[in-house]
């Protein structure tokens, strides 16, 4: 089941949805959204459901920037607040679960995690990266990997064959940056959104079952 959460203690505090598994693993993960969307975004929704089917405790969350305007991509010069935001949520999602807990975020979601962890090495035990941002569309030269080397956790990347802030190419060479255990995903066919039209639900749930399995994530009775 999932329930509406908010925090208005703090500013911009953290708003989202949290969602509750019937079956609990004890683990959790934080999902947030990439520059042009929040944290309804279909895809979200959908990985959602399907980690708390896995026995995930899920907090879906809008990152500071959303919060603060409905609508537009992150201000330059935002990004420190928004992994502030990142910490924060991490923080509430801490208190609601036993085990575990990992980043999980779609494009600059999941750019803001990995730097975050690079930083704060007790941030989390993992990563989930869905369409990482490479680089920009027909930029390949502007690499966003210059903290890759500073990741110590496993990361778990989804990446489509045809997204084009990263060929699949470039990501196994970037990923090789990485010091810590990493997977590549690879969905054939997909751009940048990653989620298919037809079957997304299905879809959902391969990723967060591979996501379980490379974490190495257990279910309770």
């Amino acid at each position: 089941m999932s329930t509406a959460f908010t925090d208005l203690d703090g500013e911009p505090g953290v708003r989202g949805f949290l969602h509750l598994p019937s079956r609990a693993n004890g683990d959790g993960i934080l999902l947030t959204h990439g520059a042009g969307s929040n944290c309804r975004s279909e895809l979200l929704v959908h990985m959602a459901d399907a980690l708390v089917t896995c026995g995930f405790s899920v907090l879906r969350f809008d990152l500071p920037f959303r919060q603060a305007r409905p609508h537009g991509p992150p201000f330059p010069g935002g990004a420190k607040g928004d992994r502030d935001g990142l910490l924060r949520a991490l923080a509430v999602l801490q208190t609601k679960v036993s085990g575990r807990v990992f980043l999980g975020g779609h494009s600059y979601g999941g750019r803001q995690s990995t730097i975050l962890i690079s930083e704060e090495q007790l941030a989390a035990e993992g990563l989930l990266l869905l369409s990482y941002p490479l680089h920009p569309p027909r930029k390949p030269d502007q690499l966003r990997t210059a903290h890759f080397p500073k990741i110590t956790k496993p990361a778990f990347f989804v990446h489509g064959t045809r997204d084009p802030f990263g060929s699949i190419t470039e990501m196994k060479a970037a990923l090789e940056l990485i010091p810590a255990r990493h997977e590549l995903m690879e969905v054939d066919g997909a751009g940048h959104e990653l989620l298919p039209k037809k079957s997304p639900a299905n879809f959902a749930s391969r990723i967060a079952d591979a996501f379980q399995a490379f974490i190495g994530s257990r279910r309770s009775a």
